[in-house]
């Protein structure tokens, strides 16, 4: 697959060639090194995006990359088959990955080359129309309202780490904030006269997510008693962000799923809990209270309602599970 030699007059173009006439001649792997960092740099600046998101791309293209150079295909850039898209498929089924993983690596590898080709990289995007297997949809799974109380009554809350935990459930659950918006948050976010928190979600887009009146007692007494004793071997030096660590360092979104799971081993009846469980809960939960299906979009922060509309079918499936546990006709033994 050659590269274009044509390259568009405008300006924008012209600054995203990959090389210049006047510098000594590039080989394919400086081309390749070059266009990984030019996308990069669209994702970091252009598309705003996290960078956890960015690690995920460039892990799919680097994937991708391997299998390239181990069935002798070229590279990124000159590939030797028009059929790759389908081979690569074919290759990331029998290797026992998942529907779901394999639609992810597809859905980032049609990115980059979609890019390549609009900035005159390439002249041909190889993912485009590429069939993948269906993703079966699964409902997410959620708590509870009793599980969630078991989970808070697990918490000793006399404690610097108990005072934490207990804030940081309430935000998860009180407020269905991401586990990365959990862990980036500042105490000037906080707005409690208002009662909501300003929260930075993916793609750091800005939006505004009320606080209900226990997790704002709970974040006032982190905020007063857990966090300064926690911070306490480095006050001269404290992180920016509102939650840390036992050392008093920031807290990381590996750090909050160990929390979780210290909290359930102390229930001693709950199973695996994970961040975003507790945020299926949350919307769940509103929408079983009577909540409008546009305010819980706004609050998760996502951009489609599609999006949101998957806990409506799982409101269904609580009411129908609830039915089939307490109607009469269902729970009497046919005589």
């Amino acid at each position: 697959m050659a590269l274009k030699k044509t390259v568009r007059g405008n300006k924008r173009n012209s600054n995203h060639s990959l090389s210049n006439t006047n510098k000594k001649p590039l080989d394919n792997r400086d081309y390749v090194k070059e266009a990984l960092d030019k996308y990069h740099n669209y994702l970091e600046v252009e598309k705003n995006y996290s960078i956890y998101t960015v690690q995920n791309y460039f892990k799919d293209i680097d994937d991708f990359k391997t299998f390239l150079a181990q069935e002798k295909y070229g590279d990124l850039l000159k590939i030797k088959s028009d059929n790759i898209a389908r081979y690569y498929v074919s290759y990331l089924v029998t290797s026992g990955y998942s529907r779901k993983s394999i639609a992810r690596k597809i859905s980032s590898l049609r990115a980059f080359y979609r890019y390549l080709c609009v900035e005159n990289i390439i002249t041909k995007s190889y993912f485009d129309g590429v069939e993948t297997p269906k993703i079966e949809k699964q409902l997410p799974k959620f708590l509870y309202q009793n599980e969630i109380e078991m989970m808070f009554n697990a918490i000793d809350t006399t404690t610097p780490i108990g005072i934490r935990d207990n804030a940081l459930l309430e935000l998860l659950y009180g407020s269905g904030l991401r586990v990365s918006e959990i862990c980036s948050i500042m105490e000037k976010n906080l707005d409690f006269a208002n009662e909501m928190i300003k929260v930075f979600g993916k793609g750091h887009k800005e939006r505004y997510v009320p606080m209900n009146k226990r997790a704002i007692e709970a974040l006032k007494k982190y905020i007063h008693v857990g966090r300064p004793a926690l911070i306490h071997n480095v006050e001269l030096d404290p992180p920016m962000v509102l939650f840390v660590n036992h050392h008093g360092g920031a807290l990381t979104t590996r750090g909050v799923r160990v929390i979780l799971d210290n909290i359930i081993d102390k229930t001693g009846e709950l199973g695996h809990v994970y961040p975003h469980m507790i945020r299926h809960t949350f919307a769940t939960h509103l929408l079983d209270g009577g909540a409008d299906l546009r305010s819980v979009q706004a609050m998760l922060g996502h951009e489609n309602l599609s999006t949101t509309q998957i806990y409506t079918h799982v409101s269904k499936e609580q009411i129908k599970e609830s039915y089939m546990l307490n109607h009469p006709r269902q729970t009497r033994k046919n005589s």
